[in-house]
């Protein structure tokens, strides 16, 4: 008696190798049906084309549907960097504009520091392009600068200005400090011109002797001289101050030990790489109007140190230069750490 192959067997594998598609299912009663005239190479052959051709259908659909899905992504990465190519076109001739008109400012500004007022047009219009639409507004760009530049240099020589009120009967002046070409603070005093010459109102600083130079120049009779010395120490308490706000901010290695607050008396603490050792220096300004001190004193541990030769180079320097650009120097050298 002949045994047949369980029906069962066969369908649970062509269903657990498939889907519950319906070609699956076909293919699946298809050979349970002819199970027996088929070979067992035959069935090995079909069932290969039945996955691959399910497989394939299934990777076709997964592939549309990525498509579908990075196509609006696509276009909107596409908008994204026309935006940003139209945005950075817009930059570059800006930017082109603006070095065209900074050249031409370039030219007109020297026409106009070499000729004088009569011939100052004519040698303009020769600098400019001949095509220049803005030529006026240039020329105005090429004023303001200029007249600019001279304000500047007012203020750094010791300029001054001066604002009449009370139908002159007094006056406001503006004292501008600055230290190495950078503005700083501006103090301003109201001075009564009648029936005395008196200071009414200020904001300089209270430990400024500003009654004492008064008196020391002659304010009643010569009041230029009053604020020129004035201008000198403002300017000297203002540079001062703004070295030692350099040596906080440039040598994190030195410590300030003390200062007062007309920066008149400054003492560091560093290291010297011999032992490193504790090294003080204390810098004296007794001179108010000036931004270098008039002496400089050096303590250490080993009292020969301060006597070498280096050291008393290196309190020439401290005496010549600012104390921020003196102690650069001395890192360099080696002399502190």
């Amino acid at each position: 008696m002949t045994q047949q192959a369980p029906k069962s067997n066969v369908c649970s594998d062509r269903f657990h190798l498939s889907s519950t598609d319906n070609i699956v299912c076909y293919n699946t009663v298809f050979y349970n049906k002819d199970i027996q005239q088929n070979k067992p190479e035959d069935f090995g052959n079909m069932e290969a084309a039945s996955t691959r051709g399910v497989l394939s259908h299934l990777s076709l659909l997964e592939v549309q549907a990525r498509s579908r899905k990075t196509q609006p992504e696509q276009q909107s990465r596409v908008v994204e960097l026309k935006a940003k190519v139209e945005a950075l076109m817009v930059q570059r001739d800006k930017l082109r504009a603006e070095t065209e008109t900074h050249k031409n400012l370039q030219k007109l500004r020297l026409s106009m520091d070499r000729q004088g007022a009569d011939d100052e047009e004519e040698k303009e219009e020769e600098g400019m392009d001949e095509d220049s639409e803005n030529a006026e507004v240039l020329h105005l760009m090429a004023r303001q600068t200029q007249l600019k530049d001279l304000l500047d240099l007012h203020h750094l020589i010791g300029g001054y200005d001066v604002i009449q009120t009370r139908q002159g009967k007094g006056v406001c002046v503006s004292v501008a400090t600055a230290y190495q070409g950078v503005y700083l603070d501006t103090y301003n005093l109201e001075i009564d011109l009648r029936p005395a010459v008196r200071i009414a109102r200020h904001n300089v600083p209270p430990f400024v002797p500003l009654k004492r130079l008064a008196e020391q120049s002659g304010m009643q009779t010569d009041l230029r001289t009053f604020l020129d010395l004035l201008s000198q120490n403002l300017n000297g308490f203002s540079g001062r101050c703004r070295q030692l706000q350099l040596v906080k901010e440039q040598h994190g290695s030195v410590e300030v030990m003390e200062s007062n607050v007309l920066c008149s008396i400054l003492v560091l603490m560093f290291s010297v790489p011999r032992g490193r050792a504790a090294f003080l220096c204390r810098l004296d300004y007794t001179d108010l109007t000036r931004c270098l001190p008039t002496a400089v004193h050096f303590e250490c541990t080993d009292e020969r140190l301060p006597e070498s030769p280096q050291w008393k180079m290196n309190c020439s320097l401290l005496l010549e230069v600012p104390v921020h650009r003196a102690l650069t120097a001395m890192k360099k050298s080696g002399s502190i750490i």
